[in-house]
């Protein structure tokens, strides 16, 4: 496996020998996966701050202008980037972006830690692991997903660009320079239109109301943002959330009414939701635990069919944002991780359990960890509607399961771990657990920002024993890395990392 071409097949992407998969359909010059200039892109990241409430503001909304193109080509801009140039062209610039930042990271592990790497690979254009070119975002047809991949898209409720507060869209400026306008997503590339049209009609009913915004906690308001999920299927999930302030349960169940009649009888039914939840919520983010969400009508779930299973997505759950995009990636992750019937796979972080319910079968025991109740409780019911068996899902964060469930299958079989962590990478007693289990000789790793915590992580997983920071186990060795593309439009990529020792 030492060219994408004998890798891809293997991992069954190719229906021939030799033959690309985007062959059919290739425009000129696709092959060529290479370009000598990068793009770089930034992203607003806002968090709302708990103030105390009751303190008004008596600032007037500001007019910007009118919204016309040149706000959409500026959200454009900063949401996906790369949004102007061709999909091959896109691709070049994000493998030299992977090129720099594996660099950067074998660069760490040498020159700060001395840790040792792969002399048993011949070196790639100065790597010392082998570094696959990337894996396009493709669906199982061998077709390029590129537009409007998206399955879950999150809209914000702000001033728009004409000064109306009940502007549902995306962020542009910083909350630290008071800038931030609200721009409707219409022009966003990797947006489904779907998506865009129920935040139209959200936004139709948000004006329509009485109950104002809520744009700052301190400043009142209820109406906040609203998330759309959709599968391949057409079907449509919205989670509207909303902050009661000081609300009585009667005037919170008349805005709950409100909003499930305009939605099934009123404008809104336009949008054919499958399912309409509403989340009280006083905090930036709140989990189904800490705010349950509550059905307002129709299914409580939304189903995927991925890898020839039939999987069941709860509102609060992880699912890769583009499945065409996940099941590349999971592919290649089966591949790299190279389990069997002698080996026990161990997913943390595992979402809806996805990566190992599609190993199961080739696997002795699938063991899945994972914060969120609700996927937990999805990656068991998928396992029992697929008849899978030999799985045990587990609620909980792993830093505190780990280690025990660790120490009761340390003398049974070799264990292939997979992680796939949120950006705040994995806890530190996640990969001591790793580090001094002599049963994990193989380790993937999946990670979205490799140069955040990632390498902190990756660090920890390489460096040479050290008995200070109870790293006691014998190092990883990085092998091989894969970018996988769930994330056209953007600088973005997955890169998965494999590890042996």
């Amino acid at each position: 496996m030492h060219n994408l071409r004998c890798f891809l097949s293997r991992v069954g992407l190719f229906s021939k020998p030799g033959l690309l998969p985007w062959c059919s359909r290739k425009p000129p010059g696709w092959s060529q996966l290479f370009l000598d200039s990068a793009c770089k892109g930034t992203f607003t990241h806002v968090t709302a701050k708990k103030c105390p409430r009751r303190q008004k503001s008596h600032k007037k909304p500001s007019c910007l202008g009118p919204l016309d193109g040149s706000w959409q080509e500026k959200l454009a801009d900063v949401v996906t980037p790369l949004w102007r140039l061709s999909y091959e062209e896109q691709l070049k610039v994000k493998f030299k972006a992977q090129k720099k930042i594996l660099r950067r990271l074998e660069s760490y592990l040498q020159t700060f830690h001395g840790v040792k790497v792969t002399a048993a690979a011949a070196k790639l254009e100065g790597f010392h692991c082998l570094l696959h070119p990337i894996i396009p975002s493709v669906s199982p047809h061998i077709l390029p997903v590129i537009d409007g991949y998206r399955n879950k898209s999150t809209f914000s409720v702000n001033r728009g660009p004409d000064g109306n507060p009940k502007t549902v869209g995306y962020y542009l400026g910083t909350w630290r320079d008071r800038n931030i306008v609200c721009i409707r997503s219409n022009h966003l590339k990797n947006i489904p239109e779907k998506h865009s049209q129920v935040a139209q009609y959200y936004e139709i009913f948000l004006r329509q109301s009485a109950m104002e915004p809520c744009l700052l906690f301190h400043e009142g308001g209820h109406w906040r943002e609203l998330i759309v999920r959709t599968n391949s299927q057409g079907h449509t999930m919205a989670i509207v959330t909303f902050h009661p302030q000081e609300l009585r349960q009667e005037e919170l169940c008349v805005q709950k009414e409100s909003i499930k009649e305009f939605f099934i009888k009123g404008p809104g039914a336009v949008c054919d939701l499958t399912s309409l939840y509403f989340q009280e919520s006083t905090r930036t983010r709140c989990s189904h635990q800490q705010s349950p969400y509550q059905l307002l009508f129709g299914e409580p779930h939304i189903f995927e069919e991925l890898l020839g299973l039939k999987i069941r997505i709860s509102p609060d759950a992880f699912f890769q944002i583009n499945t065409a995009g996940a099941e590349m990636l999971y592919r290649t992750v089966g591949k790299l991780s190279g389990v069997n019937s002698n080996t026990i796979l161990l997913d943390i972080c595992c979402g809806t359990g996805v990566i190992g319910l599609s190993l199961a079968q080739y696997t002795s025991q699938v063991l899945g960890i994972e914060l969120v109740e609700q996927a937990i409780e999805d990656a068991r019911w998928t396992a029992a509607f697929n008849g899978i068996t030999n799985c045990e899902f587990y609620a909980g964060r792993a830093e505190k399961i780990l280690p025990q469930l660790l120490k009761s299958k340390e003398n049974e079989q070799l264990i292939v771990a997979v992680v796939n962590p949120a950006r705040a990478g994995l806890h530190y007693q996640v990969v001591q657990a790793i580090r001094n289990c002599r049963a994990i000789r193989t380790l993937v790793f999946i990670s979205c920002k490799p140069l955040g915590e990632t390498t902190r992580n990756i660090i920890e997983l390489c460096c040479p024993p050290n008995s200070t920071k109870k790293l006691l186990g014998e190092p990883f060795v990085l092998r091989q890395a894969v970018p996988v593309d769930l994330f056209p439009h953007t600088p973005h990529c997955e890169l998965v990392f494999l590890f042996t020792r």
